[in-house]
């Protein structure tokens, strides 16, 4: 059978999901199982795109494809390329918070985070007035609008990320490879179809043994229910910094997050689940930018954690996982954050919170209010999902 290979790593993957060491309860399993249908359609098309001579951006992540603590906000585009080859990317620039561009030196493994090689954003090249934009990558010499690829340049990395999801609108972007531009690749092969289902099956498996591993190195090993300083975010990117942490909570306590709204066009936070992906942010708040949250007349955000609802325009849901992972974003940034740029929590009951919150009367809405900005969240995704 020309699929086995993908078949036995299917079952080897499965296996990996029913044996995670945080699976404890029927939803953990079933959310794994969900999990492993996202990471097999994504294999599928991460070995169907891996071509690096007639490359083309695919969605890296999504909201049926998550891996790696997936920001709600962002969209991810990968396209392979080799060092000693020059590709050009065009495009149109959307209205987005940020859009950044990113060379790896390979994929992310169970025992290894890739080099990245190259990190930058948009106001690094030049944007044509009405938006549109052209940029090489390749061996050259850099230039205003040419990016050098480095010894092992393996991946090339678009995020366009959104703050107001309802108001800002999505670009458009390109690849080609310059020496192959108006030729054609070679017909399909049998022995290309079995390779591209054993990679496939590769994918599927380090995707997941990867990012079960991955919390081990950044989280867990932090004091729960709190969070780190502001530092730079792994991995590279160049304006980006990150405050993580993991949190453990019973169903009658809720975590008050307090972080001022800063000056960088994006700041977003979110919850993740022990799988390390994100939570439904489609149908539930689980995340929030400072474009979407409300900010108190002192200039902080105050996000209250709980799986009770506590009535409040800041609610971050925990739909059931009384343990997960937590995450603020700040990116475009024109400035390195101190610590005071970052979060303090505390954990109180959700009886006490009136008494902990200094604007708690303001930050109150209804249940009508909230099932408003419920439906804003669906009717933004499905725009964004489209284009």
């Amino acid at each position: 059978m020309l699929t086995e290979s993908f078949a036995a790593a299917v079952a080897e993957a499965e296996k990996l999901i029913t044996q995670a060491p945080h699976v404890q309860t029927d939803q953990d399993l079933t959310e794994g199982y969900d999990y492993l249908a996202g990471s097999i359609r994504a294999s599928l098309q991460m070995a169907w795109a891996y071509d690096r001579d007639f490359p083309y951006f695919v969605q890296s992540t999504g909201p049926y494809t998550k891996m790696g603590l997936d920001n709600p906000d962002t969209l991810y585009f990968h396209a392979y390329i080799r060092e000693d080859a020059e590709y050009v990317v065009t495009g149109k620039r959307g209205s987005t918070a940020d859009l950044s561009f990113q060379v790896l030196n390979g994929d992310y493994s169970p025992v290894d985070v890739p080099d990245s090689l190259t990190a930058f954003d948009d106001r690094d090249f030049d944007i044509a007035e009405d938006g549109s934009f052209e940029i090489r990558f390749g061996p050259g010499k850099a230039g205003r609008n040419y990016f050098t690829l480095g010894d092992g340049s393996a991946m090339l990395i678009v995020r366009e990320v959104y703050s107001d999801w309802t108001g800002e609108e999505r670009g458009m972007i390109k690849i080609r490879r310059a020496d192959t531009t108006g030729s054609a690749p070679p017909a399909l092969t049998k022995d290309l179809m079995a390779k591209r289902y054993t990679v496939a099956g590769k994918i599927l498996i380090g995707r997941i043994k990867t990012f079960l591993a991955f919390p081990k190195w950044f989280y867990l090993k932090l004091p729960v229910n709190t969070m780190t300083e502001p530092r730079l975010t792994p991995g590279g990117l160049a304006t980006q910094f990150s405050s993580v942490g993991h949190y453990d909570l019973a169903d009658d306590e809720a975590m008050i997050i307090t972080v001022p709204a800063s000056e960088a066009p994006y700041q977003g936070f979110q919850l993740g689940s022990m799988w390390y992906i994100s939570l439904d942010y489609i149908n539930h708040q689980t995340s929030l930018t400072a474009d979407q949250a409300r900010i108190d007349p002192d200039g902080k955000i105050r996000y209250v954690v709980s799986e009770r609802d506590p009535g409040l325009a800041n609610w971050i849901e925990r739909t059931g996982h009384s343990k997960g992972y937590l995450q603020i974003r700040w990116q475009r940034l024109s400035r390195d954050l101190k610590p005071s740029d970052g979060p303090s929590v505390e954990v109180v009951p959700v009886g006490e919170l009136a008494g902990k919150l200094p604007f708690y009367e303001d930050a109150r809405i209804t249940p009508a209010e909230y099932s408003d900005r419920i439906a804003a969240r669906q009717a933004a995704v499905a725009t964004r999902m489209v284009g």
